[in-house]
């Protein structure tokens, strides 16, 4: 009997000690870690909201299910930290009063609480209803210490793609982006535009990899996202590197796609997204000749100026399109995302449905 008391006190102790750590990967941890309990919990959720919000129903439904999917699952987050604590002590407390499994559970739900109404008889139970009560402080003080962090993330990240509707229209469009800076006579002086968006996807990448549900969190208006706005400016970006006369400096544009593949792949990675890290400029995409041949054309008719050379603009836009467009897909999958042309209205050759291995990690 002492054998089975001392694993179970064992067990309990794992436990807590598992969700501490758990906890503290979740919120604090300023690196890359996997935590199998945060990934359960993401994965669960995800799974009843996924069949709420199935394809069958239209996008506006979907979209206000989908809205309510991050909140929850913080909300479950918390209160999963909490149960596995508490059974956690539940089993060491049963361990040292065996087995007296209501007595255990009593004084357990009393220490987690801190509100006191079950006296610990022995030091040994004071002790560990101490420890719970702190430990129960501990897990609420990490939640409250990471909504506003979260928070300021979102807004950040918010006012951009709010922006944007000026610039590329609703829904955004790399092709009315071009257009209209062309019409206001901007056309040239986007190069601070591109180092804004770049210092946005460096942001995006730091936020999204440290705040996993920030991922999920959707834009007050169901007709924007964060992610068919990192398109928009990808593509716009590329196009004007490829196709569009503007006889304005290369090097941001390069530097705007660059900085926003490499966060799109890293906020990949937390989904194990499979992508090719070092795409050849001929790999397939998912953009036909015959789409970007009628995205010329309407620029071409708005008086954009164009590169005289359009197969060699073809190539030079698949060589900055291959870097992201897999990812860029997966995400829009992944996130529900509002129609916008060339992002979320469309699966790309090389990627059908995106393949998650881990749901729920903390990375950075």
């Amino acid at each position: 009997m002492v054998v089975l008391e001392i694993l179970v006190f064992a067990a309990g102790l794992a436990l807590v000690v598992s969700t501490v750590f758990a906890a503290i990967k979740m919120v604090i941890l300023p690196r890359s870690a996997q935590s199998l309990l945060a990934r359960g919990v993401f994965r669960v959720v995800r799974a009843v909201f996924s069949l709420l919000a199935r394809e069958t129903r239209t996008y506006e439904t979907r979209d206000r299910v989908m809205a309510m999917y991050a909140p929850i699952t913080l909300v479950v987050m918390a209160a999963t930290w909490f149960t596995f604590i508490a059974i956690g002590y539940t089993l060491m407390f049963l361990a040292l009063d065996p087995w007296n499994l209501a007595e255990a559970y009593h004084l357990s739900g009393s220490s987690i609480t801190t509100l006191g109404f079950a006296p610990a008889s022995t030091a040994l139970k004071q002790t560990l209803a101490f420890t719970e009560a702190a430990l129960g402080l501990f897990a609420l003080t990490l939640m409250i210490t990471y909504l506003p962090s979260m928070y300021q993330a979102f807004s950040r990240r918010e006012a951009e793609v709010a922006l944007l509707e000026v610039r590329a229209g609703s829904p955004p469009s790399a092709v009315e982006f071009i257009i209209r800076h062309h019409v206001i006579g901007w056309l040239e002086d986007l190069n601070d535009t591109w180092l804004e968006w770049e210092r946005w996807f460096t942001e995006v990448e730091e936020s999204h990899t440290s705040y996993a549900a920030l991922i999920f969190f959707r834009s007050p208006s169901p007709n924007r996202s964060w992610v068919t706005a990192a398109g928009t400016i990808l593509d716009s970006a590329a196009l004007m590197a490829a196709a569009v006369d503007d006889r304005s400096i290369q090097g941001p544009k390069g530097v705007c796609i660059r900085s926003g593949y490499l966060a799109l792949r890293s906020i990949a990675d937390f989904f194990g997204i499979t992508y090719d890290p070092d795409p050849s400029p001929t790999d397939p995409i998912s953009i036909t000749r015959q789409e970007f041949d009628q995205a010329l054309t309407e620029l071409d008719a708005a008086g954009v100026p164009l590169l005289p050379d359009r197969d060699q603009a073809w190539l030079d836009y698949r060589g900055w399109r291959v870097n992201y467009d897999t990812v860029l897909l997966a995400l829009a999958e992944i996130t529900m995302a509002p129609y916008a042309p060339w992002t979320s209205d469309r699966s790309g050759p090389r990627h059908k449905q995106p393949r998650i291995k881990r749901f729920g990690a903390k990375t950075r």
